[in-house]
């Protein structure tokens, strides 16, 4: 029996005869399942973080460049996930997590205002090389060295912001909820990574994905200062 093809007869012929699934049987799923479930959380994901900088209109205390190389990583997994014929399930939400990525870069830059020539330049290098590379159109040997890079970016991707919340004592802007559901994704596709028997430089990108946000989710939790009386006054009115 497949639904969205997922294939759940060997769970349920083992249920249907009284006995619990076995542990080759029952993995599989469990991976399946929890892959889709990543991608429709996915879909979401970065929401929060959005609404809570459209709310206070300010990117106080949120590094740019850190979200500039997330947008990158993304585009860099999505485009070598696209083409290394890797199931939906094991990367579905690259796709969803890189159109909120730009859909964020975009209000970081209206809230950030004037943006710099340098600034505008990246911009439109990366308007120029994207769709290059989601196409694959780039030398095989090229395409594995910038996937191979793609683990550093993601990793100093988070570097400016953590360090920017070490140095400032606070977090600012950054959304929890957002660092919570990243964290969570990241665990779970060590999980799926492994099962599915994906290459080693996406598990290891999983396992720095789950290191870095368990620090930001960390810090989130030390820098949090309470609301005073006046704020919280002032949110009820």
């Amino acid at each position: 029996m497949k639904f969205l093809g997922i294939d759940f007869s060997c769970a349920l012929g083992a249920l249907s005869n009284g006995q619990f699934p076995e542990k080759d049987c029952l993995l599989p799923l469990i991976s399946t399942l929890l892959g889709y479930a990543i991608v429709a959380a996915s879909t979401t994901v970065k929401l929060p973080q959005i609404l809570k900088i459209l709310e206070n209109g300010s990117i106080r205390g949120l590094s740019i460049l850190s979200f500039e190389l997330e947008l990158v990583g993304y585009t860099i997994a999505l485009a070598y996930c696209l083409h290394g014929g890797l199931p939906f399930s094991a990367y579905g939400e690259l796709a969803f997590l890189l159109i909120q990525a730009l859909i964020l870069v975009a209000i970081m830059y209206y809230y950030s205002q004037p943006v710099t020539t340098k600034r505008w330049m990246m911009a439109l290098m990366y308007c120029g090389l994207a769709p290059t590379i989601l196409a694959g159109r780039i030398d095989p040997v090229l395409f594995e060295a910038l996937y191979a890079s793609q683990h550093a970016i993601f990793l100093f991707a988070k570097i400016p912001q953590i360090w920017q919340n070490f140095s400032n004592k606070s977090t600012g802007e950054l959304s929890f909820l957002t660092n919570f559901m990243n964290f969570g994704g990241s665990m779970v596709r060590v999980f799926t990574s492994i099962q599915e028997q994906a290459p080693k430089s996406v598990l290891l990108g999983s396992v720095l994905g789950v290191a870095t946000n368990s620090i930001l989710l960390s810090q989130i939790l030390i820098y949090q200062k309470p609301k005073s009386r006046a704020e919280k006054e002032k949110k009820k009115e």
